[in-house]
């Protein structure tokens, strides 16, 4: 994961997979083994990665789209991300009790083929948080099963 601090400057480790923001506080386990613990307060987004290798230094997170080019397919909440820096960041949310943790929300950002698949951004990061759209699972009826039904009805 790469952890981007309000300060701009980023660190890349490893943490727990559940419950790695507790009372304020994130332990991370950087690339030397070293455990270094941050603030909520401090840290901007928290980027789960598929690799660490930064082609980048300024954007090692290879977030190249910010914001959804058209409706998302995938079902949960629509949500766009108001920094307190003025920074802007949508992404789908799940629409469950997780929305609900005091730490901070997850969400999936907009391009899932780039070198990030979740972001997890704290409570204290965010100045608002807008809810674009709820997205549900739609199931499709095929177009015969619906001439199908018109032959049958009185």
């Amino acid at each position: 994961m790469i952890v981007r601090k309000l300060s701009r400057d980023w660190l890349s480790g490893y943490v727990e997979p559940q419950g790695f923001a507790r009372d304020g506080r994130l332990e991370l386990l950087d690339l030397t083994g070293k455990v270094t613990e941050l603030t909520l307060r401090e840290i901007k987004t928290v980027c789960f990665v598929r690799d660490f290798l930064p082609n980048d230094p300024a954007n090692p997170e290879r977030l190249a789209r910010r914001a959804f080019t058209t409706r998302p397919r995938m079902a949960g909440l629509w949500v766009r991300l108001h920094f307190r820096d003025g920074d802007q960041l949508e992404g789908m949310a799940s629409n469950d009790l997780s929305l609900l943790d005091p730490e901070g929300i997850q969400i999936t950002p907009p391009d899932t083929r780039s070198n990030t698949q979740r972001v997890f951004v704290p409570r204290s990061a965010l100045e608002a948080l807008q809810i674009i759209a709820v997205i549900g699972v739609g199931t499709r009826r095929k177009v015969e099963d619906a001439a199908q039904e018109r032959l049958f009805a009185s």
